[in-house]
């Protein structure tokens, strides 16, 4: 798995404007490629009347899965800058959509290349990117006496406390990068006066929050 990857931060879309054709970039997170199909499926539909809904999409933290369309642009003038846009700015588990909707200028290949590329590249500036990091999960148990003081202490620190549940003992559940686990363990034994039991799960990613 890789340590981390980025992408966009939510779904939207951006609209510019080239020699009188409009571009509308709809970019969205996409966790699987039926996810991203689905996006483009939806993006379509909602632009019948469009001269071409052009996509492209990387899905994996390795990028292992990337497709692209050119929807009737000339060859590799459209899905292919696009897809080179995303991976450049190296994000993943996006899906993009350019709908164009021509405004009587033909472009030539090097105008249809710059725009849609561009407008993949200004959808990203504008929705922005976030960093997701890898995490182990992990269990912390500790007694109710403790849980209160040991969660805010958690968070003051900057984990990740993705849910805390009450039963007879109070279970904090966090992620952790892999590199913590021992400091944490010895953080954890010292704050907690070795009344803590820490219990390590699966791995997934989290959002890295700066600041």
């Amino acid at each position: 798995m890789q340590e981390q990857y980025r992408t966009v931060a939510r779904a939207g879309v951006h609209e510019t404007e080239v020699n009188r054709s409009r571009f509308l970039c709809a970019l969205a997170p996409a966790a699987t490629e039926q996810e991203a199909q689905d996006f483009v499926a939806r993006v379509r539909k909602e632009h019948p009347t469009a001269t071409h809904n052009c996509f492209a999409y990387v899905i994996g933290a390795d990028a292992s899965v990337q497709k692209a369309s050119d929807d009737g642009e000339p060859g590799g003038t459209a899905g292919v800058p696009m897809l080179q846009m995303l991976m450049r700015r190296e994000v993943r588990y996006v899906v993009a959509v350019v709908t164009r909707y021509y405004g009587g200028v033909k472009l030539g290949a090097g105008g249809l290349i710059r725009a849609y590329g561009g407008a993949v590249g200004e959808a990203l500036d504008t929705l922005g990117t976030i960093t997701r990091q890898r995490f182990r999960l992990a269990s912390v148990t500790v007694d109710h006496q403790r849980a209160g003081k040991l969660e805010n202490d958690l968070r003051a620190t900057g984990r990740t406390v993705r849910e805390v549940r009450y039963t007879e003992a109070v279970a904090i559940e966090i992620g952790l990068p892999d590199a913590d686990v021992e400091g944490f363990r010895a953080w954890l034994a010292d704050a907690t006066a070795g009344t803590a039991m820490l219990e390590l799960g699966g791995e997934a990613y989290g959002e890295v929050r700066s600041g």
